[in-house]
């Protein structure tokens, strides 16, 4: 369901990313295409707008992380207001230490609402160790509880046996108490499907919801519903609290607007997807994976946490100053700019998690690789401190000396230290100095 909206924040992400600077020009051109991209994907105009206003504040004027470049500082700020509108507080499951946890599973017909209570119990006793007891009190349907059992069988989880003849209430008093007897430590409560305007079953649920004191009250809904689920939510709300979503269907092709709106405009939390017919087919909703997906950048946003992390940042603001103000980078520098490669996993690792063409990334590797770099420290930790900080003094004496100390060539130290020309070249031409500009330019230096 994500495929679209992804596929445009890719396109809009590569275009700012091949920008020197964020400006205002380009990031309103920017902007206006992220708009139509969320309304294609049938966010509410009320979020787009809300959306858009906090992007342009904070990017407009903002000053360039020194290890980052202005795609990927757009990125990171993008990512930081989708999960502020879908959740930034992850759901966390609740159970009861010692006494019963009873959780009311309440939704739509047709949502998949029976086969999520199979999930949902699967995953429970399975991730969180618990024994788990199923019930159903949809009465009106013929074949429910029969198709609750069978589920029941099928992942392996006790069931509480009832009939159409019962009350959804009585099934649900009787099933408490023997949950109790049996010391289990969940049970999950099916109910009937109901539209939010059938004021009897709308009343009954409000009823059973008020005498049981469910710990959750979980709403099943349909993902390809879209926008109209909000109102069914708001509804279903205004009479029992609800307390999280199982939004299901999201392997679908659907649009993803619902999953943005949804936190955002009901005040209720996300709390798992399905997203396949199987059992296992569940996840925990988690706010930064599903924001990194939109953008279709998992690799990208993990690489640049890693860089913010990793890099020594007093090292590139005294690099940027010595190139700035005293038109200087020596073989020192070379090599830190190496080493600060190594501390975010090397270029295979950098590669791996850029969005490039794999034509593109196995010839920069043919070119290019971490075996290369420690040849390239082992010179340069062979030289002296003079010959690092100066190194046209290094003839021919020296540079015997210095393949002897390090296991390479002559010609080894020659075409490093053209590269290095290269590489200084290069350097005072770049604005912002940091580990991915200098990856970015890198192969200007191999041949």
């Amino acid at each position: 369901m994500f495929k679209n909206l992804t596929k445009c924040f890719s396109i809009i992400i590569k275009n700012i990313s091949n920008k020197g600077r964020i400006t205002k020009k380009n990031i309103e051109k920017t902007l206006r295409k992220v708009r139509i991209a969320l309304l294609e994907a049938d966010v509410p105009l009320l979020i787009i707008k809300k959306f858009i206003k906090k992007i342009k504040k904070k990017c407009i004027g903002k000053k360039i992380n020194n290890s980052l470049t202005p795609g990927q500082e757009f990125i990171k700020i993008v990512e930081k207001e989708i999960i502020s509108i879908i959740g930034n507080n992850n759901y966390k499951i609740k159970f009861k230490k010692k006494n019963l946890s009873i959780f009311l599973i309440i939704g739509l017909q047709g949502s998949g609402k029976t086969t999520s209570i199979g999930k949902l119990s699967k995953l429970f006793q399975e991730k969180y160790n618990k024994k788990v007891l199923l019930v159903s009190t949809d009465i009106y349907r013929s074949s429910a509880i029969e198709q609750l059992k069978i589920i029941s069988k099928q992942v392996k989880i006790d069931f509480f046996n009832s009939n159409n003849k019962q009350k959804p209430i009585d099934i649900s008093i009787q099933s408490i108490e023997y949950a109790k007897k049996k010391k289990y430590d969940v049970l999950l409560i099916d109910t009937a499907g109901r539209m939010h305007i059938n004021k009897k079953l709308m009343n009954e649920i409000k009823n059973v919801h008020k005498i049981i004191q469910p710990l959750e009250t979980i709403f099943v809904i349909d993902s390809m519903i879209g926008q109209d689920s909000i109102n069914i939510i708001n509804k279903f709300n205004k009479l029992l609290k609800i307390t999280s979503i199982f939004l299901t269907k999201i392997d679908s092709n659907t649009r993803c607007g619902v999953v943005l709106s949804i936190k955002y405009l009901t005040k209720i939390p996300i709390a798992f997807l399905g997203n396949g017919e199987k059992f296992h087919n569940i996840k925990e909703f988690k706010s930064k994976k599903i924001a990194s997906k939109i953008l279709g950048m998992q690799d990208t946003i993990s690489l640049i946490k890693s860089i913010k992390k990793k890099i020594d940042k007093k090292y590139l603001e005294e690099l940027k100053t010595k190139i700035k103000e005293k038109n200087e980078f020596d073989l020192n520098d070379f090599l830190k700019q190496i080493i600060q490669m190594k501390k975010v996993g090397g270029i295979q690792n950098i590669l791996n998690k850029l969005s490039i063409n794999n034509n593109l990334k196995q010839n920069i590797l043919l070119q290019i690789n971490d075996n290369m770099f420690i040849k390239i420290q082992a010179i340069i930790k062979s030289m002296t401190i003079n010959e690092r900080k100066n190194p046209k003094i290094i003839k021919y004496s020296r540079k015997k000396r210095i393949s002897l100390g390090s296991g390479t060539s002559i010609q080894d130290i020659n075409k490093i230290l053209k590269q290095f020309e290269l590489m200084k070249t290069m350097m005072k031409k770049v604005k912002n100095i940091g580990v991915i500009n200098i990856f970015k330019n890198i192969k200007n230096i191999i041949s």
